[in-house]
């Protein structure tokens, strides 16, 4: 399943949280989407944060889908990033989606001001939450995307029973807490391993990965049942502009 933009009406105006621009009525909450392509995020863990502002109109105009923040607390994973008040910055920023993504333990003390500050989907680690189907059912009822990360090494049959409840499943293709890693190969027949259990199910669930992603492998992840990219320094460098970089990134995807 793949996944495109497409403006209909709102989850608050009686359609559910799936990914798309934003309403109309200007409610925060996420519109209907028509799933046609592969949605890019850029991961903001790589702009250049004195200019921010200009860093998400680049971004914008480039013809990005999404906007991706990752937000750790230095506990979960070896590393401090955001709070709420990024996830409000970037939604005064931009009109497209705001993802973010909490790699911080017991997630749930914090769902609700994420959401409030102007999260469109917000993202937990299954191997930091101890009542999953709370936790989604929390960030659901926001009207918000609700989505589970699973580390390179953990066995993908834990999410057996969670599937229902998410509308987006991201796999780390690097292990959490740093930008600019490696892709780790074996994500691959993960990705393509979750792409089957989400079909045989027929159910609706994006895949998003998110590590190591560039050009040069963009297009075996997407083969792979991809349907979310995020990029960080493949977007946001000081080596080529913003525009070229998406460029080069859909260019991988068409193979």
């Amino acid at each position: 399943m793949t996944a495109g933009l497409a403006a209909d009406s709102c989850a608050e105006h009686g359609v559910g949280p799936e990914y798309s621009q934003r309403c109309d009525a200007d409610c925060r909450a996420v519109t209907h989407v028509v799933h046609q392509m592969v949605l890019i995020g850029p991961s903001i863990l790589t702009a250049d944060l004195l200019h921010l502002g200009d860093a998400l109109t680049e971004a914008e105009n480039a013809g990005i889908d999404y906007v991706h923040v990752d937000v750790m607390d230095g506990h979960y994973v070896p590393n401090i990033t955001f709070g709420p008040v990024m996830v409000s910055t970037v939604r005064r920023g931009t009109q497209l989606p705001v993802d973010v993504h909490l790699m911080i333990d017991a997630p749930e003390r914090f769902i609700d001001e994420f959401a409030q500050a102007g999260s469109d989907a917000i993202t937990v680690h299954l191997e930091a939450v101890t009542h999953v189907h709370a936790v989604l059912s929390q960030i659901r009822g926001h009207g918000i995307r609700a989505g589970i990360a699973i580390n390179p090494t953990t066995s993908l049959t834990l999410l057996d029973d969670v599937l229902p409840f998410c509308d987006q499943v991201l796999i780390m293709s690097v292990n959490p807490g740093f930008g600019g890693q490696s892709f780790i190969p074996t994500a691959l027949g993960r990705i393509e391993r979750l792409r089957d259990a989400i079909a045989s199910r027929d159910l609706r669930c994006d895949i998003q990965v998110d590590g190591g992603i560039k050009a040069s492998n963009i297009g075996k992840v997407v083969s792979a049942g991809a349907t979310m990219i995020v990029a960080g320094s493949a977007v946001f460098s000081d080596d080529v502009s913003v525009a070229d970089a998406v460029q080069a990134l859909r260019q991988g995807v068409e193979g």
